[in-house]
């Protein structure tokens, strides 16, 4: 039998590293692997049959020609990023001596402020009634990342057995394999009551996950976005309605009402505060606003 060629050798045992000893969520693993077997197939075309022969010039051709067809300096981050990591394991291996991609940079991001809904906007989103399991099963869904201001991937990943009437307080596993604690509001608890009472209308007897799909088993993330924004286009939401704008609005209004960063920033499960420090500019933006319709001296005289 054929041996894998190396490049896909190295990459099927970065996968495993990352699924089994970096233990990270499927999701991100999913995300790794798609990037990298795309700089991959980039290799093949160009005769570079193991990752020892990439250098640092191709991996400047590679992120300019991704650039030259529209892919975005976050999207070209996102894949450096898989790659640096790529061969950091690599090197570590002794595959490689040197990491080609320390030192490339993407094209810089045009840092822009986080969408977010009011209290209001969606106090109207969370109080509409759900008959369905699956709207109950949606509602609390959303309601937890309100809640508690989940990743896509955290909730996916969440276990029934994680869940306590006793104790609304949650422990999570975000990126890096980092757990954290994080409180349920006294809605999303009701709400999370709701589903488990459903819940064995739609679960698998041996189904261990928190949310399930129709079919029973774990739910996809796709499955996820998709039902949430048929939520928002049922209720009427302003804009596109997805988990993470549920998480930003979280992140908003706690920062909104303690002007405490470093505990958003701790329920959050942001490595870096300088990543929550966005928040803050639309915290301003809020407060420029109430300014500008309530300082007598911010409004011009009407004639």
């Amino acid at each position: 039998m054929t041996p894998p060629p190396p490049l896909q050798d190295w990459l099927a045992r970065f996968v495993r590293y990352l699924r089994h000893e970096r233990r990270l969520s499927e999701y991100t693993v999913s995300s790794y692997q798609r990037d990298l077997e795309r700089a991959a197939r980039w290799c093949n075309e160009r005769g570079l049959h193991c990752w020892a022969d990439l250098s640092q010039q191709h991996v400047r051709e590679l992120v300019a020609g991704r650039h030259r067809v529209g892919i975005s300096g976050k999207s070209l981050q996102r894949e450096l990023s898989a790659l640096r990591s790529l061969f950091r394991y690599l090197v570590r291996e002794e595959e490689v001596v040197l990491n080609p991609v320390q030192g490339v940079r993407a094209p810089k991001v045009r840092c822009r402020l986080p969408i977010t809904l009011d209290v209001d906007q969606l106090g109207r989103l969370l109080d509409v009634g759900a008959t369905t399991p699956l709207e109950v099963r949606d509602l609390a869904m959303m309601e937890l990342f309100y809640s508690s201001g989940l990743r896509l991937a955290e909730l996916i990943s969440l276990e029934l057995q994680q869940i306590s009437t006793d104790d609304p307080i949650l422990v999570v596993t975000g990126k890096g394999a980092k757990t954290r604690r994080v409180p349920i509001g006294s809605m999303a608890l009701q709400a999370l009551q709701r589903w488990i009472r459903v819940r064995p209308e739609l679960a698998a007897v041996d189904e261990t996950a928190l949310f399930v799909s129709r079919r029973g088993h774990r739910i996809h993330p796709r499955t996820v976005q998709q039902r949430i924004t048929r939520w928002g286009v049922a209720n009427s939401a302003a804009g596109h309605l997805h988990p993470h704008l549920l998480r930003h609005s979280f992140a908003s209004h706690l920062l909104e009402s303690s002007g405490d960063l470093r505990a958003v920033q701790e329920l959050l499960g942001h490595a870096d505060i300088s990543t929550t420090q966005i928040y803050t500019h639309l915290d301003f933006q809020h407060l420029a606003q109430v300014y500008d319709n309530t300082h007598p001296r911010a409004r011009k005289k009407r004639s």
